[in-house]
């Protein structure tokens, strides 16, 4: 399993004046689904960030986004070790394969795949 990258969820409920004070830093806009929105530097596309109101489509909303390259063996690792899946294994209809994990601090980790 390899981790392609991965990004924070800062809870923004003001979403726009957020995205406009990271502009200034640079980031850009890359995805915007009303709910959220991430950035990401032109110069490096590893370089993001979200800024999340909610998650529409779970019952929590995660600390961190890490994407790897198989979703499902991951899944099944967590699932194996026993620990706390929050939400499902779910495709998404934005073209995510995800789910959400708590690590031991408590923190929710969305860990997703592109389809």
């Amino acid at each position: 399993m390899s981790v392609r990258r991965v990004v924070p969820n800062l809870p923004a409920a003001a979403r726009e004046e957020s995205v406009a004070f990271y502009g200034v830093l640079g980031l850009e806009r890359l995805m915007d689904h009303g709910w959220i929105t991430t950035l990401g530097s032109p110069a490096n596309p590893l370089a993001q960030l979200s800024l999340m109101d909610e998650d529409r489509t779970a019952p929590v909303a995660p600390d961190l986004s890490i994407e790897v390259d198989d979703v499902d063996a991951v899944y099944a690792a967590f699932l194996e070790r026993g620990a706390e899946v929050v939400h499902p294994l779910t495709d998404e209809e934005w073209g995510v394969r995800r789910f959400f994990v708590r690590d031991p601090a408590g923190r929710v980790v969305n860990v997703l795949s592109h389809r």
